[in-house]
């Protein structure tokens, strides 16, 4: 499990030891950023859409694919209709949901086209902060259905 920043910023050592990696994107958002999520004060500052969290998840998933392992990502992110395009993008392998999000996130990954949804997640890695990130998903799945739905 990938829950601490310093197990993503390390996968590459851990990979040829193990056989996949699963990430826990609510605790590792909250360690990321030293902002525990049960504490409405700071709670907000734990969003796992940052994309800080995005390239910390890049890392990760390029160290198990340089590895041939997969990895799987559980938690909120997993489910968040912004983020499974991200996700996808990202190149992770697995999402774990809960069964009331799987529709919405096999209809949007159905309808995906991959060079553009790694060309989102590059651009949203750019960005500064989370709220500019759902900007992007918003604008980018705008513009995919003006331009006629699964592009």
């Amino acid at each position: 499990m990938v829950e601490v920043p310093a197990a993503a910023l390390n996968a590459g050592a851990f990979a040829p030891e193990v056989d996949f990696f699963s990430m826990g994107t609510n605790d590792l958002a909250q360690y990321t950023f030293a902002a525990e999520r049960g504490n409405p004060r700071v709670a907000v500052l734990a969003d796992a859409l940052h994309p800080v969290m995005l390239r910390l998840i890049a890392q990760v998933v390029d160290a198990a694919h340089a590895h041939g392992k997969w990895l799987g990502i559980c938690g909120e992110l997993a489910g968040d209709a912004a983020a499974v395009p991200l996700l996808a993008g990202l190149g992770v392998d697995e999402l774990s949901m809960v069964p009331a999000a799987i529709p919405r996130a096999r209809e949007t990954i159905g309808a995906l086209d991959f060079a553009s949804a790694r060309a989102l997640v590059q651009a949203a890695m750019a960005l500064e902060t989370p709220e500019a990130v759902r900007a992007a998903v918003r604008e980018w799945s705008e513009g995919r259905r003006v331009r006629g739905g699964s592009s």
